[in-house]
């Protein structure tokens, strides 16, 4: 079983806690993706109800599963239009960037609350607090730490320049369009090849060495902060 099944194993509040984080990670992943195509000048993502942060209109049932099974995964792509755009490249590469971006920021923001609440429960908790306490406590700091890594695995696992994942679409973009669209033409078959490198191991084991990469450079940023 691949590594990365360990922490999630160690008991089913950590799943449970996970899937909150998933719902969210994945929303807000295709709501940027929208809201900045939107910007650009599509309106296809608005008009078809898809800049909403309801996680039933963005979820896809694979690549949610996989989230859960191995904290990397997609969302159901939100619709984009490249005629409406002003520079069809450029755009494209900026809506395509929006969504790992905006999981990096939520990661950010997952590590400093998770540095807090250690901080904080570290400082207030004692050997003598209530089995209640203690059990609250480690929720609320594995809540964050969970909220942390998803996100940032969602984000650079998205990067990754296979279709039909966001990487693709930035870097495909740099291609003439012959060879763009003669990519793009074997999109599934591509994307069942990668889901088998998945589920091997092959990939899952050094994109969670980048994400653990990632986390500590952020804990280490923010541990400048005077008391975290």
């Amino acid at each position: 079983m691949n590594a990365l099944f360990n922490f999630t194993r160690e008991s089913i509040t950590e799943l449970l806690l996970s899937l909150p984080v998933i719902l969210l990670a994945l929303t807000v992943h295709e709501v940027s993706h929208g809201w900045m195509a939107m910007k650009l000048g599509d309106p296809t993502a608005r008009n078809l109800g898809r800049l909403t942060l309801n996680p039933l209109k963005h979820l896809d049932p694979i690549g949610t599963i996989c989230m859960i099974l191995f904290r990397f995964g997609w969302a159901k792509p939100v619709p984009i239009n490249v005629r409406y755009f002003k520079k069809p490249r450029r755009d494209m590469a900026l809506t395509a960037l929006a969504g790992p971006v905006s999981n990096f920021i939520m990661g950010f923001f997952g590590v400093l609350f998770y540095r807090i609440f250690v901080a904080v429960f570290n400082s207030t908790l004692t050997l003598a607090s209530s089995a209640f306490a203690l059990n609250f406590a480690k929720a609320v700091v594995t809540f964050f730490y969970l909220f942390a890594w998803l996100n940032l695995s969602l984000g650079l696992f998205n990067l990754i320049p296979i279709p039909p994942l966001d990487g693709s679409r930035i870097f495909l973009t740099f291609l003439p369009p012959k060879y763009y669209f003669g990519v793009m033409k074997y999109e599934r078959y591509i994307m069942l090849g990668f889901m088998l490198l998945l589920y091997t191991g092959i990939v899952t084991r050094p994109l969670g060495i980048a994400v653990n990469g990632i986390f500590k450079g952020f804990n280490n940023l923010i541990g400048l902060i005077p008391g975290l």
